[in-house]
């Protein structure tokens, strides 16, 4: 049997095991196992074993464990619930402000967990409540948080860029530098596509609250002062070169448990539970990076990526072609698939393909987790929404879908902007790291 009828076989007996939900991790590490297998038999088992070890000893991916524990740390201490009373007390009054106040508190809360579903989770159970009590319509709160936590993936420190960095062999730093001003751009698209639904059907955002007074203003400020100040102290350090992301991983964690001292949030139940939720979290995603590396091993031996290489080559198509065409395969494949499923099974192949036309990688990631954000809303499989339902139980899948559309499509714009305009992922990382 011929290395590119095997690539095929394994290509399809992932995607069967996967629709029968096995994990993407373990599919993942048998169909590369086994393929490696038929290729070089003698070479299967050290190939295997070498690959995990390697990644379980990787020193970069300390960064996953330190920053997830940081992110479930701010959600005990009542941080998250400061920010946003902050944005709150800010913007709350402007038309649409609550939402509004929800999009930026999700963009503070990413800046500490790194993970969508936590930062949709921690600010939904906030704003929430405080939408349906100003009598919001359920679509558009509910769209709000579910959109707005996508953006953990996208503002730094993100666990998507650094899955991306370790399959790519890319600077994790490089990628968060990259990460903040698409972050910020999305985060005011965001507001924009608020502003423009309140606009056009004022029914959707029916009350405001009042403005409240400047001191009351600097007041919820200083209360958010802790979160602040860690998100300037471990971003800020890494575009300064004071200390490296693992490192600024390390900080932020031991600052947010010492928050969690200071105010008295830290119990032993709680304690257990933001263990075990860490734990469970850095299994996970390890064990998704061992099957992908396993599996990157076997796309590498079947030779599929050159001969896509030297397809795409001998029909002419130009590097931006390229990349739009794999973009907007990545947006189907959200609708039945999830993102990071498509990171882990994507990558592999793209990567050479990208390589040889000379594409930023470091470009095309910030692309490729936006477009990974757009699958954590996309129906049927959005995984947001389904977090979101979990919080707002009376309603409906339906309104809550509907609900993502005008966010979906400022992510939609986000990704055409940056197509056009490169310099808006790629001007932190090059002012930086030259």
């Amino acid at each position: 049997m011929d290395t590119t009828t095997i690539a095929l076989l394994g290509f399809a007996s992932l995607l069967v095991l996967l629709f029968l939900r096995m994990s993407v991790g373990a599919a993942m590490l048998l169909v590369g196992a086994v393929g490696i297998y038929l290729i070089r038999p003698a070479a299967s088992l050290p190939v295997v074993a070498g690959e995990i070890f390697g990644e379980a000893t990787n020193y970069n991916l300390t960064i996953l464990p330190l920053f997830i524990l940081m992110g479930n740390l701010a959600g005990i201490s009542g941080m998250s619930r400061d920010l946003y009373d902050a944005a709150h007390s800010w913007i709350g009054h402007l038309k649409g402000g609550l939402a509004s106040a929800t999009i930026v508190g999700c963009a503070g809360f990413s800046a500490l967990s790194g993970s969508s579903l936590a930062a949709a989770l921690t600010m939904g159970r906030v704003s929430l409540p405080e939408m349906q009590r100003f009598n919001y319509h359920d679509g558009l709160a509910t769209g709000a948080i579910a959109a707005g936590g996508t953006l953990g993936i996208l503002i730094p420190p993100s666990a998507g860029f650094v899955i991306y960095a370790i399959l790519t062999e890319e600077s994790i730093g490089r990628l968060f530098m990259a990460g903040i001003l698409p972050g910020l751009l999305l985060t005011a698209l965001f507001i924009v596509a608020i502003y423009i639904v309140v606009s056009l059907k004022p029914s959707k955002a029916p009350r405001a609250m009042g403005a409240e007074s400047l001191a009351q203003r600097m007041a919820a400020l200083l209360r958010a002062l802790w979160i602040i100040g860690i998100i300037v102290l471990t971003i800020g350090g890494i575009y300064t070169g004071v200390f490296s992301a693992v490192e600024a991983a390390g900080i932020g964690a031991f600052l947010a448990l010492l928050v969690c001292l200071l105010r008295r949030s830290l119990t032993w139940a709680n304690l257990k539970e933001v263990t075990t939720s860490t734990l469970q979290s850095t299994g996970m995603v390890f064990f998704i990076l061992f099957g992908a590396f396993v599996f990157k091993t076997f796309v590498g031996f079947t030779g599929v990526t050159y001969a896509m290489s030297q397809w795409v080559a001998a029909q002419g198509f130009g590097a931006m072609e390229v990349v739009i065409a794999i973009l907007l395969v990545f947006i189907v494949l959200g609708t039945f698939m999830e993102g990071f499923a498509i990171l882990v099974l994507t990558v592999p192949l793209v990567q050479p393909l990208l390589e040889t036309l000379g594409v930023d990688l470091i470009w095309f990631g910030v692309l490729m987790v936006i477009v990974l954000e757009m699958a954590l809303i996309s129906p049927p499989v959005g995984v947001n929404v389904f977090v979101v339902k979990g919080i707002a139980p009376t309603v409906s899948l339906n309104t809550i879908f509907r609900g993502i559309w005008p966010f979906w499509i400022a992510m939609f714009v986000a990704v055409a902007l940056i197509l056009l305009i490169p310099g808006i992922a790629l001007y932190l990382p090059d002012r930086m790291f030259g």
